[in-house]
């Protein structure tokens, strides 16, 4: 079985958990620093900055784009860092991530085995 510690061996749900786990986190960080937690706007514009990043990263191994340090670990930690985006903001919109990501999938599976 599946340890919800062992973030390697998460199942979806488990990583959503993990993920308002660590969301929480931040937020205890956020009003000690801020006096209020991010907005779901400031969230989304996170996201977006990271999603760009990726952009960049994926230039950078294909040698199109230089950057500073080791591409392929930036490149784990930023595509991670972007599912933990996904599962932070599906919770503020109070949506089931696994769920909708079950359910998508196999819709689409479905129409193109037609």
């Amino acid at each position: 079985m599946n340890s919800p510690h062992d973030p390697a061996g998460q199942t979806l749900a488990q990583a959503d958990a993990t993920a308002r786990e660590v969301r929480a986190l931040y937020e205890q960080i956020e009003q000690r620093m801020l006096g209020r937690t991010w907005t779901l706007p400031e969230l989304a514009v996170g996201f977006t900055n990271d999603a760009a990043y990726v952009g960049r990263l994926v230039l950078a191994a294909e040698r199109t784009w230089d950057i500073d340090g080791d591409v392929d670990a930036e490149l784990r930690h930023k595509l991670a860092e972007n599912m933990w985006w996904l599962f932070v903001l599906a919770d503020k919109l109070g949506i089931d991530l696994p769920a909708a990501y079950a359910e998508t999938m196999a819709k689409i599976g479905g129409g193109l085995r037609g």
